[in-house]
């Protein structure tokens, strides 16, 4: 895995520590794709730190049979540590002894992202639940703890103990308060760091502290590449293409967070994950209506790469590639639909413009700064999204504002590109004689199918306002969609990523018509495409969580696998659970009697 440098195994996670307002802050990350010099003045932590002998995660990975070839289980070590010390950080009350802070479902989402080729999951998954203080110990597989028909109790794991582990030293933080307090923030801007092994002849190192000392970089030098968090170095293996690094993290301008009546802007800088953050936290604060918009956004980013990658891969980031490179942004697609927009300098000028019409640049053109990008919320007057709206009909009554976000993958819980993705945003009104719902104005974005980047479907979007929806309007609409989103001529799959999107608009507009309220259909047999056969919408069910959610299926003859996030059922993963059975017998003993792997806790540690 680690010899491709993508970021995509999770096989070389560390943990990475800093110390930024008097707290230490301590996140997963993937070394392979982490500058050396962008890491001055934090601490690392790999899975060999953890030891004391040795630590109750190796043990537990031993002792559960979590580890085969070895190779995955060091990053899955350090993605499960990371997450044990941030829960330990939270206000939850102290567990019982033996046990952690982390939920269940924490705990499966812990490892998210961490690919093992050999071991399968179940055991991995039974190492991070045995860590949850809610976990049914019952569940848990086969393990050299206890025997078959032995109870299961958390004092036979090897102790957890919190806080044993010192993730930032106290000589580090002593020189960091020193630095601080002689206003020795970072070095000066024309300091160059050459004739080191990580930085070949001729290239160097800049670390900028405001605008003016990175314009100044811009202009005497040539060939300089921005970085935040390196994280585009796995997709796009351009290392040799430049002449020096300019890092933009100390920039306090793009990593600002600005909260308004009318959304959130963020600098370019900041991180994939410190969004998710920053709108789940606002959306508490507004509340579930005004808070849609940012609590969508968050659940959908939440399957973008993994939590190691969104750790320091930067929003601003995101939307350069989407922009200069076409990359499948799920992101960009997001923002698009929600009526983002983004704050840009060129040269000395600054301006704002429109999501839509940053994509829509030439990409040819490096000059361009991109500083903030700012995400609208929905105000009390639902104006800070949705403008220029008209009532529908004389006897509209009551406005709602509706947004929904889609997204199929080859692996449900992210960490994968997806064939298709989408954002719908959708101001509706109920009349209040027929009952009937009518739109009033619309945002349909798509992505990731086939096009150069992000785009709204205008001729749907066109076509749906102030109208009713009925059957023979949402058929229309869905005829206009499969004309208008069209994946460019040698795109792999391209009648599968068309379904998708007609399947996803009739998932979002099916509970507006009011005569649709029956048994399922089928979209793509429904409008006539023939051999293309669309995706089913599946009526709702209710999961083991007891929420309801909508699934998506393709009815095509090798379908392939994808998740639609779609509804409040699909924000949160189901809770895994399964129960292993197996005749043990002594007709050869000690053959198939479970037996601890000799040297699990080495490959571990």
């Amino acid at each position: 895995f680690r010899i491709f440098f993508a970021g995509g195994c999770g096989a070389c996670v560390v943990l990475l520590s800093t110390y930024e307002k008097e707290q230490v802050h301590d996140f997963a990350v993937s070394s392979c794709l982490t500058l050396l010099y962008s890491v001055d003045g934090c601490s690392v932590t790999t899975t060999e730190g953890l030891k004391d002998g040795f630590h109750s995660i190796h043990e537990r990975f031993a002792g559960f049979h979590a580890s085969q070839c070895g190779y995955c289980t060091p990053g899955m070590c350090m993605s499960l540590f990371a997450s044990l010390v941030n829960a330990e950080k939270s206000s939850r009350p102290d567990p019982p002894p033996g046990f952690s802070k982390l939920t269940v479902s924490e705990a499966e989402n812990a490892v998210a992202g961490n690919l093992c080729r050999c071991t399968g999951y179940r055991p991995i998954i039974d190492v991070c639940k045995s860590f949850a203080q809610d976990v049914d110990m019952e569940d848990l597989g086969l393990n050299s703890f206890w025997k078959k028909g032995e109870g299961a109790e958390v004092s036979k794991l090897p102790t957890y103990m919190p806080h044993k582990i010192c993730t930032f030293p106290d000589f580090l933080r002593d020189e960091k308060l020193q630095i601080r307090s002689s206003s020795l923030s970072s070095p000066p801007v024309s300091a160059r760091i050459s004739g080191t092994e990580s930085l070949r002849k001729g290239q160097h190192w800049f670390a900028p502290t405001s605008m003016v000392e990175l314009l100044n970089v811009m202009e005497s030098e040539q060939g300089v590449q921005l970085v935040a968090g390196n994280t585009s170095s796995g997709i796009y293996k351009n290392v040799n293409d430049c002449g020096s690094y300019v890092d933009l993290t100390h920039i306090l301008e793009l990593s600002e967070i600005k909260k308004d009546d009318y959304g959130i802007e963020f600098g370019a800088t900041v991180t994939i994950s410190k969004v998710i953050d920053t709108l789940l936290e606002e959306e508490k604060i507004l509340g579930s209506e005004r808070g849609l918009v940012f609590r969508k956004i968050a659940d959908h980013l939440n399957k973008v790469a993994s939590k190691f990658v969104r750790n320091t891969a930067s929003l601003g980031g995101n939307l350069i590639m989407a922009q200069r490179k076409g990359f499948d942004s799920d992101i960009a697609t997001l923002l698009l639909g929600a009526g983002s927009s983004v704050k840009l300098q060129m040269g000395t000028e600054r301006f704002t413009l429109f999501l839509e019409e940053f994509l829509q640049m030439p990409p040819s053109n490096w000059n361009a700064l991109l500083l903030s990008v700012h995400i609208p919320s929905c105000g009390q007057d639902k104006k800070a999204i949705v403008d220029g709206i008209s009532n529908v009909g004389k006897h509209a009554e009551e406005t709602r504002l509706l947004f929904e976000t889609y997204r199929a993958a080859p692996r449900p819980h992210g960490n994968a590109v997806a064939y298709l993705n989408a954002a719908f945003l959708a101001e509706v009104t109920n009349d209040k004689v027929t009952g009937n719902v009518g739109a009033g104005h619309l945002r349909l974005a798509f992505g990731a199918y086939g096009t150069k980047h992000a785009v709204r479907a205008t001729k749907v979007e066109e076509f749906l306002v102030g109208k009713f929806f009925t059957p023979s309007i949402l058929l229309e609409a869905i005829r206009l969609l499969q004309a208008e989103v069209v994946p460019e001529q040698g795109t792999p799959s391209a009648a599968y990523r068309s379904s998708l999107a007609t399947g996803f608009l009739f998932d979002f507009l099916r509970p507006l018509v009011k005569s649709l309220d029956g048994p399922v259909r089928s979209v793509g047999n429904n409008i006539g495409v023939g051999d293309i056969n669309g995706a089913i919408v599946c009526p709702e069910f209710v999961n083991n969580s007891g929420r309801k959610s909508t699934v998506l299926t393709s009815n095509l003859a090798n379908p392939k696998t994808f998740t639609a996030i779609s509804g409040d059922g699909c924000t949160e993963p189901s809770i895994i659970s399964a129960r292993q059975v197996m005749d043990i017998h002594q007709d050869y003993y000690p053959i198939g009697q479970p037996t601890k792997k000799v040297g699990a806790e080495l490959q571990a540690s």
